[in-house]
């Protein structure tokens, strides 16, 4: 059997496809655009090229993400923010505390049990996201995934005071030209991020281990400067975008594995299971 978590974020869509022993055979991402519905299909065809795989050979496929509800061929929709607690708890089974920075939140979780205990998110303002980075690295005529090894030059931390995007922009700018170097600026901003994300983590109160997930968790300047807040280790898996995807496709197999066990009928949105047997319905 097979089992595939597609996640729709404001930035990337990731599709994974796991075995029936819950191992990954198939990682694909994508850039989130306008058209969920076809991006989503083409990212998951993608992954089934690569898996040597038919759609209808997927016994079971959640959808996650801001744009869990535009998958088409989703047999449902669980939460990101479950997902990822899933999908993390996967990876690093004593996890108990996960931030996660993407291109347009943070969110902050417990996992207690493997699963979900407690979060909060911070999604109305782009201070404390990639977004903000995005900004930045623009203004600067960089890379964005240069920002990190840039950084690591620095000699010390230039205070940036200003949080707000514009505004930290506009001092980012005022800085160069009083002749501050760029290695110590881009320091400074990683410090005003990791401490606007820090602090949103700590109304959880922050619990050892912490894993850091999400596009800015590839950004070694901003983990760097989050270890420092929080004075303890934060660990990063190899492929941080993946884990709401990769906690879609075990929750979707876990469905289908207690359905089995429990001798009951999946009821799917293409297709229903009864124990092992497949009947494939219109598509």
């Amino acid at each position: 059997m097979y089992f595939a978590g597609v996640d729709i974020g404001s930035t990337m869509t990731k599709v994974v496809i796991i075995s029936d022993k819950g191992d990954p055979i198939s990682i694909v991402k994508g850039p989130t655009g306008p058209e969920h519905r076809s991006l989503a299909s083409e990212v998951m065809n993608v992954g089934l090229t690569q898996a040597n795989l038919q759609l209808n050979e997927i016994n079971y496929i959640v959808a996650t993400g801001y744009g869990r509800f535009n998958v088409p061929f989703s047999d449902r929709q669980i939460t990101e923010l479950s997902c990822h607690a899933a999908g993390v708890h996967n990876l690093f089974p004593d996890a108990k505390t996960v931030i996660d920075i993407g291109g347009q939140d943070a969110k902050c979780m417990k996992i207690e049990n493997g699963k979900l205990g407690d979060f909060v998110m911070n999604d109305k303002c782009a201070a404390g996201t990639g977004r903000f980075l995005e900004v930045i690295a623009s203004a600067l005529g960089i890379k964005v995934e240069d920002l990190g090894a840039i950084s690591s030059k620095s000699t010390r931390d230039i205070q940036i005071s200003n949080i707000c995007t514009i505004f930290a922009q506009q001092e980012v700018v005022s800085r160069l030209s009083e002749g501050e170097s760029l290695e110590n600026i881009l320091a400074g901003l990683h410090t005003a991020l990791a401490s606007r994300v820090v602090a949103l983590a700590e109304r959880l109160s922050i619990e050892p281990s912490v894993v850091l997930t999400g596009g800015v968790a590839k950004n070694t300047g901003i983990v760097r400067a989050m270890k420092e807040k929080i004075g303890h280790d934060i660990r990063v898996p190899e492929e941080p975008l993946i884990t709401g995807a990769l906690g879609a496709a075990l929750m979707a197999r876990r469905h289908v594995l207690d359905a089995i066990k429990n001798n009951t009928p999946v009821v799917t949105s293409q297709r229903r299971l009864d124990k092992t047997t497949l009947l494939y319905g219109e598509h």
